[in-house]
């Protein structure tokens, strides 16, 4: 009889801890592992592969990566083309389990690149639109794998859109101070197309959508002598490329750097952009103070 209880004890003791256990997922880059820690709560542990201050375009994975993946419940990537080496992970890991591609239902932009050649931009969650529709993928993906929390992946997900709302209206409403003619921006790479078309702002850059590809010296003349005909004041860092154009543009233009701003992934814990909102208002503040008056 007391060796029945002790087996019994045995048997229920894995079942408690898996049952306090959270559900462990892996996101492609910092961005979205910060919209799954929105949604997911205290629910999930995210792992982000490319983290804060990375370059999700160049990223090598490495043999840790397979073990992250392998030890995961869900995928969280972006898609439209930004991890071209996804594929090749998931296969190497022989991963099964589900994947949400959070842009899945994001209607692209298009863009002219590398002599005539048409790109994708993957760069959709800086319109904050299109993360409403990335948080939703996200929540259907949760909901799939831990149905038992799926009130709570509803809740938190319906309330962070709500935040995400009220923080595209105050963009919206801070950038609508600049008058159009002004709405001129120069950043390191092209990763602000869907800011600048949800907020009426020319960005331009001396680098494509992809960071792989180096600017010709052709298309870094043309951009000077737009940044003086149009007298653009600023040009602006990105946290996760070399500053190095940045500052070649500003001393060839006379134009000021702008401080640092970030496109594709967020900043450390503690700096101006740890989330996806923060990174969102640190930008803008700094957009505005470039294009007002000055």
């Amino acid at each position: 009889m007391l060796r029945r209880t002790f087996l019994t004890g045995l048997t229920l003791t894995p079942a408690v801890v898996r049952a306090a256990t959270p559900l462990r997922v892996v996101a492609s880059f910092s961005i979205l592992a910060d919209l799954v820690r929105q949604v997911g709560g205290d629910t999930v542990a995210v792992e982000a592969l490319v983290g804060p201050n990375g370059d999700a375009h160049v990223y090598e994975p490495r043999p840790k990566d397979l073990r992250t993946l392998l030890a995961a419940g869900l995928l969280v990537r972006n898609g439209l083309g930004l991890e071209g080496w996804m594929d090749r992970l998931t296969q190497a890991a022989g991963f099964t389990g589900r994947v949400v591609v959070a842009a899945e239902k994001i209607v692209p932009r298009t863009m002219t690149e590398n002599g005539g050649t048409i790109a994708t931009d993957p760069h959709a969650w800086q319109d904050p639109r299109n993360a409403v529709l990335y948080v939703q993928a996200i929540a259907d993906g949760l909901v799939a794998v831990d149905a038992s929390n799926a009130s709570d992946y509803r809740d938190r997900a319906a309330h962070y859109i709500s935040r995400i709302t009220e923080t595209d209206t105050w963009i919206a409403a801070t950038l609508g101070a600049i008058p159009a003619d002004q709405r001129r921006i120069i950043t390191t790479h092209d990763a602000f197309g869907y800011y600048g078309a949800r907020y009426g702002i020319e960005f331009l850059s001396p680098e494509g959508i992809n960071t792989e590809f180096e600017p010709s010296a052709k298309s870094i003349a043309a951009l000077v002598a737009q940044i003086k005909r149009d007298k653009i004041r600023a040009v602006f860092i990105e946290n996760m490329t070399s500053p190095r154009m940045a500052q070649m543009l500003a001393r060839e233009t006379g134009a000021v750097l702008g401080g640092t701003v970030y496109s594709d992934a967020l900043s450390p814990a503690g700096g101006p952009a740890a989330t996806y909102l923060d990174m969102l208002r640190h930008n803008t503040t700094l957009f505005v103070a470039a294009m007002g008056p000055g």
